[in-house]
């Protein structure tokens, strides 16, 4: 990657932060690159990945770092970039807010130039308090990186601290690859196919028969004959690991989950399983049912695609409770990326994966610029994104894309930078008079010729909206303005729901696009999510949270029979509670011990939204 003088562009001397797992700094490809570390989990050990005597073992960090800064074998997106490694997550993965934050501030204290965090959690809200860390980090000169999550394809999915305003939050799309659909032979019909995170990719080539084998329980396989055949399996009543683990002992070559609602869904495993395992929505799989025959067993037949440039159905989507904000800011390769893991290397999917695609562009903006501020080099990246179309040629709302997908080297290439990069107008009401909102952009001509730049936003009076920009900027080499742009919207005529669009502006080397959004009436997030139930420090205690993005008129936990669906107890109820985390402790808890099914509810604007969850009360 050459920087407009002709130097080529490693991330020498820039310094990336990968707060995770820890990394191998052993591995060949990554020990010219590692720098020093930092162990939040525990003092006493090294900054590598938790091995199996210290609990459930860890690559993730190292995978990172890899596709950041790898240097050999694989070569990462800034090959000469130090890495510096915080330990902020143990055994399994798992971490407190309180980690995070620690790693953040001891990498900001080092000195770092790009933070990169490949993890979070499923609270949309600005607020959470590793948002508002990075956004601290960001105010002290650090680019900061965080995936959006992997809870997609739903609206309001993004997590934090991928909500963090100031912060570069990434979603998933997929690189060049070959993409699975099943078909069965004699049917012109496909269906396709979404992997199972965690297990082993779909590569069958052959044709394979296919049974029926209920949830994929064990008592499924005792009547059924699965032994060199596809297992489909539906959704619900024990977890994916479990049907993965039953299927492959019962000799299964693949599994086939489908869903037990409506449409597809994406879903996961903890422990990496050789046995290929892939999803399909209710319809898809039900219709593979009907086509059994009288033996129970037919013929299905993968077929391949190579496609690229779609959203990954995992990649969290905004946008933002409450800020309104656009989130994810753009999108990078997050679909079977190969990188470092100790003792090798291996292909991960996840947004995981798309953030340090992120982090290592920036580390080499910030090598080309060093002058630049975190807020001009963000520009950079989201005003130089491609924009993505889905399958059916519809253009990815701002809400699930950004600005588009990173483009490395049309970052580089950029003459003006426009920021904010993406522009929220907030949440309107029918009830509202005419009302005219206003925000500020800066337009910053970095070439060494006068410009003149034109900002045109889209023309829909006859939709309630009227836009007021200046008709041209003229900017002298070097030199920047801020620009306001006005909205004059008649909430009578617009409709209800989510308003999105761009807003162009034209005159530099490229034109850039701003993505837009606004919400007219109260917009139909989820009422709570983030649910979490643990022990309590005693014995019969229980402590739980859960956060309301809005805040509810009534909320609480409701408590069933697991199966038979019986109502027994409310485990709690609250009337009037805030925007934010509600937590709480219950003591002498005087149920009989079991496994219940726990009903998380929250009421608020006319909606009422619920969490199921499996939860343990083990008695006195």
């Amino acid at each position: 990657m050459l920087d407009e003088s002709g130097h080529r562009l490693t991330g020498e001397g820039v310094k990336v932060a990968v707060i995770d797992t820890g990394i191998d700094y052993t591995h060949p490809d990554l020990v010219r690159n590692y720098k020093g570390g930092y162990d939040i989990i525990d003092s006493d050990l090294d900054p590598m990945e938790t091995q199996a005597s210290q609990g459930p073992p860890t690559l993730h960090g190292t995978h990172v770092a890899g596709i950041i800064a790898a240097n050999g074998r694989v070569q990462g997106v800034a090959p000469e970039a130090e890495i510096y490694a915080y330990r902020a997550l143990g055994p399994g993965g798992q971490g407190t807010t309180e980690q995070v934050i620690e790693a953040i501030e001891k990498a900001v204290e080092d000195g770092v130039d790009v933070l990169n965090l490949s993890l979070g959690n499923t609270v949309n809200g600005p607020d959470w308090p590793t948002s508002l860390a990075l956004d601290k980090a960001v105010e002290q000169g650090v680019v900061a990186v965080t995936s959006s999550g992997n809870s997609g394809p739903a609206m309001w999915t993004v997590g934090s601290p991928g909500t963090a305003q100031q912060a570069i939050s990434v979603g998933a799309s997929a690189p060049p690859m070959q993409t699975p659909y099943i078909t069965i032979p004699s049917e012109s019909k496909e269906l396709e196919l979404n992997a199972l995170k965690g297990t082993d990719r779909w590569t069958l080539r052959r044709d394979f028969e296919y049974v029926s084998a209920g949830f994929g329980m064990g008592d499924d396989y005792k009547e059924l004959e699965a032994r060199g055949k596809i297992a489909v399996v539906k959704r619900g009543r024990i977890s994916f690991e479990e049907k993965v683990e039953i299927a492959q002992k019962a000799g299964a070559v693949g599994v086939l989950i489908y869903n037990n609602t409506s449409g597809p869904f994406v879903g996961g495993v903890e422990k990496r399983h050789s046995l290929p395992a892939g999803t399909l929505s209710q319809e898809d799989g039900e219709w593979l049912l009907e086509k059994l025959d009288s033996t129970h067993s037919s013929i299905l037949r993968t077929m391949y695609r190579k496609e690229q440039d779609f959203l990954a159905p995992f990649s969290s989507r905004g946008p933002v409770t409450f800020s309104w904000e656009v989130k994810p800011d753009l999108v990078a390769p997050g679909m079977s990326i190969d990188s470092t893991v100790p003792g090798g290397y291996t292909g991960l999917d996840g947004t995981s994966m798309s953030a340090p695609h992120v982090a290592g562009a920036a580390a080499l903006l910030v090598q080309a610029h060093p002058d630049w501020t975190p807020e001009q080099i963000k520009a950079a990246l989201m005003n130089s994104a491609k924009q993505l179309f889905n399958k059916e040629g519809d253009l990815y709302a701002p809400h699930e894309q950004g600005a588009g997908r990173l483009q490395v080297n049309k970052s580089l290439e950029l003459d003006t930078l426009v920021y904010p990069a993406a522009i929220t107008f907030g949440k309107w009401s029918k009830n509202d008079i005419r009302e005219k909102r206003s925000v500020t952009i800066t337009v910053e001509n970095q070439s060494d010729q006068t410009n003149t730049y034109h900002i045109d936003p889209p023309f829909v009076l006859l939709d309630g909206m009227e836009w007021h920009a200046p008709p041209a900027v003229t900017l002298k080499p070097k030199e920047k303005k801020e620009v306001t742009l006005s909205l004059d919207l008649m909430p009578s005529i617009l409709g209800e729901g989510i308003h999105y669009d761009h807003i162009k502006i034209t005159g530099g080397k490229e034109d850039i696009l701003l993505p837009y959004i606004l919400f007219m009436e109260e917009p139909d997030y989820p009422r709570v999510m983030a649910f979490q139930f643990v022990h309590g420090d005693k014995p019969n205690s229980y402590r739980y949270e859960y956060y309301l993005p809005g805040g509810a008129e009534e909320s609480g936990i409701a408590l069933y029979d697991p199966d038979t669906f019986q109502f027994i107890t409310y485990l709690e109820t609250r009337d009037y509670s805030d925007r934010g985390m509600v937590q709480a402790e219950i003591t002498d808890v005087s149920l009989p011990p079991g496994t219940y099914k726990a009903l998380v509810f929250a009421k608020q604007e006319g909606r009422q939204d619920i969490i199921e969850s499996m939860i343990q009360i083990d008695g006195e």
